[in-house]
């Protein structure tokens, strides 16, 4: 996919280049690389720029279909390094959860996207805990991601990718094993993920709203006002 089908395609379209950060990204050993989340080529773009490979977690309806397209669909979603996840309930969460930590103590990079969705607007929302919780488990540091230029490319709702220059920066790599042990602490998972969304704000430069995505995507009318009451900038956490 990377180096024949797929990735050649890509390069000659949209340029993408990695212009900050290169050297963050460990040689080898697990990380867990937090990215923003502005559109689906997000997962293509990153896994083509980085020599190693990277796993990202992905709906099983991917997985799951039937017929020739469901077999595609399958075989093309595990050539891009992305593996099934189910979210249909609490438990399924938590397995979703133990997937990533085993990902990245098999010395792997793990993708993950603390916003939970793609942001229905452009900005940087509030980031889920399940990041912080995968970070205490494995010891493996957390690599903020910032993309650019992707929402560009593949507009949400679009059915094609418009050509544009795609644009990646890595940010240094956060340690938080001085909370080692308490990843059953709720406030400490809240606090390490605001420190993450803090660091991906700094990158992006994306203004950022103190609610999550999925909500945001609910709000309509006098709601997107509501969102735009909601918008603070989380305090950065000694380190």
């Amino acid at each position: 996919m990377k180096h024949v089908l797929l990735g050649p395609i890509l390069r000659v379209f949209f340029q993408p280049k990695i212009i900050e950060g290169a050297e963050n990204i460990p040689k080898e050993g697990g990380a867990i690389l937090a990215s923003n989340h502005l559109a689906v080529s997000d997962s293509f773009f990153l896994p083509l720029m980085l020599s190693r490979r990277m796993t990202f977690p992905a709906k099983i309806e991917y997985f799951t279909g039937t017929g020739l397209k469901g077999k595609l669909q399958k075989w093309f979603f595990s050539g891009v390094g992305q593996v099934p996840i189910d979210r249909s309930s609490a438990s399924a969460a938590q397995g979703a959860l133990d997937t990533g930590v085993r990902i990245v103590r098999e010395g792997k990079l793990l993708g993950i996207y603390p916003e939970g969705t793609r942001s229905p607007d452009g900005r940087l929302y509030k980031g889920k805990v399940g990041v912080a919780w995968i970070a205490l488990e494995s010891g493996a540091p957390v690599i903020p991601v910032a993309m650019f230029g992707t929402d560009k490319a593949n507009p949400i709702g679009s059915k094609m990718w418009k050509p544009h220059p795609i644009r990646i920066k890595i940010g240094k790599p956060l340690d938080f094993s001085r909370y080692e042990g308490l990843s059953g602490d709720r406030f400490v998972l809240r606090s390490i993920t605001d420190e993450i969304m803090y660091a991906l704000m700094e990158l992006s430069g994306q203004e950022y709203v103190d609610v999550y995505a999925a909500k945001a995507k609910e709000l309509t009318g006098d709601g997107a006002g509501q969102a735009e009451k909601a918008d603070r900038v989380p305090e950065k956490k000694a380190s």
